[in-house]
């Protein structure tokens, strides 16, 4: 198992830790709730050094990108990030992902811990356009400041004016006397913050500097379950729960990031489910009775016909009912519709809701 620079940190701070994408990564420290209101009413600090960084540049860069990529990367200028998705061939998606443009011919990419093999592989297949293709993934650490009170915290240790990078845009300043440091507004929590990207040998300082700037502000350090369940609460897609090989962009909702304008792998597939519409969706669902959804429970109609399963699901902190997302057949997934979801051999009602559930 692989180890982020901040693994002794960790342990120190007493996180349970558990494999994860395989990495020794901490589910948690204090505890799930009080690290997941931590994050949605003051801040909360992760650890996702795990996540594969790939630095894609040269003349054939933006080429690559537009032709591996779903969405349109002829929209981004300087500064600016783009969350998108690795189509496969036969319609499915190798792995979502944010692409950031840092200057003309020189991109930044950043894919889930799990597929930094399968997602290297794959765009290298494709590279026939001449760019330069650099794995940084084993040098660099990531850490997310998250939550209201991210913005204050992270300003008192750098220069530059955060309230002046905009959502999913980033700049390279310097944070607690480092410099190049990448400051991304972006995240996976829904309640704002900060994302920064910096070489591992740097990773404890940092840690220890915002902990540190965050004491006033109520600032702790969060785990991989809180992160889950803020995640669900905003209906953010987890890869190889909500979204893996044998889904569809369209399928996941994520036709808004599917751009017609352009060549890309599997553009007349997913162009023929737009027009001709799809037999299953991935919906949001809340219980309408007590219980907690999980991954793979059968999702039925009022007969006991399965008409779909649940993806991800959870017991939300701050609505305290189960609710989650699941793939629905066609035509059960309108907004609206009672489904059933079976917990434990017993058909649960639930609601067809629109995501975010807070």
């Amino acid at each position: 198992m692989k180890k982020t620079a901040l693994y002794d940190k960790h342990v120190s701070l007493g996180a349970k830790i558990v494999p994860f994408a395989g990495f020794e990564m901490p589910v948690q420290y204090s505890g799930v709730t009080e690290e997941h209101f931590a994050v949605r009413e003051k801040a909360g600090l992760f650890d996702v050094s795990h996540m594969g960084q790939f630095f894609i540049e040269g003349a054939g860069s933006k080429d690559l990108l537009q032709f591996v990529t779903t969405n349109n990367v002829d929209t981004l200028e300087n500064g600016k990030a783009q969350y998108s998705c690795l189509p496969n061939e036969n319609g499915g998606i190798v792995d979502d992902l944010i692409v950031y443009k840092m200057e003309d011919d020189k991109y930044f990419v950043v894919v889930n811990a799990s597929n930094i093999d399968k997602d290297w592989n794959h765009i290298s297949k494709y590279n026939t356009f001449g760019a330069k293709m650099t794995n940084a993934s084993d040098d660099m650490s990531l850490l997310a400041v998250q939550g209201p009170k991210a913005t204050e915290i992270l300003q008192k240790l750098t220069e530059t004016n955060l309230s002046e990078i905009p959502y999913y845009n980033f700049t390279i300043g310097s944070v607690a006397g480092l410099d190049d440091i990448i400051i991304s507004n972006t995240g996976y929590t829904g309640s704002g913050g900060f994302e920064i990207y910096f070489k591992n040998e740097s990773a404890e300082k940092l840690w220890d500097a915002i902990i540190d700037a965050g004491k006033e502000e109520g600032i702790i350090p969060c785990g991989l379950a809180a992160r889950d369940t803020l995640r669900l609460e905003k209906g953010f897609c987890l890869y190889g729960m909500d979204i893996d090989d044998t889904t569809s962009p369209i399928e996941a909702g994520l036709g808004w990031i599917t751009k017609f304008d352009k060549e890309f792998i599997s553009k007349d597939t997913f162009a023929k489910q737009k027009e001709e519409g799809i037999t299953r969706k991935l919906v949001g669902f809340e219980l309408q009775d007590k219980g907690v959804p999980r991954h793979d429970y059968p999702v039925v109609d009022a007969e006991g016909n399965v008409i779909g399963r649940v993806t991800s699901g959870t017991q939300s902190p701050m609505k305290k009912i189960g609710l989650g997302l699941a793939y629905v057949d066609k035509p059960h997934f309108k907004l609206g519709s009672e489904i059933f979801i079976q917990v434990r051999n017993k058909n649960i009602p639930a609601k067809v809701v629109k995501a975010p559930f807070v």
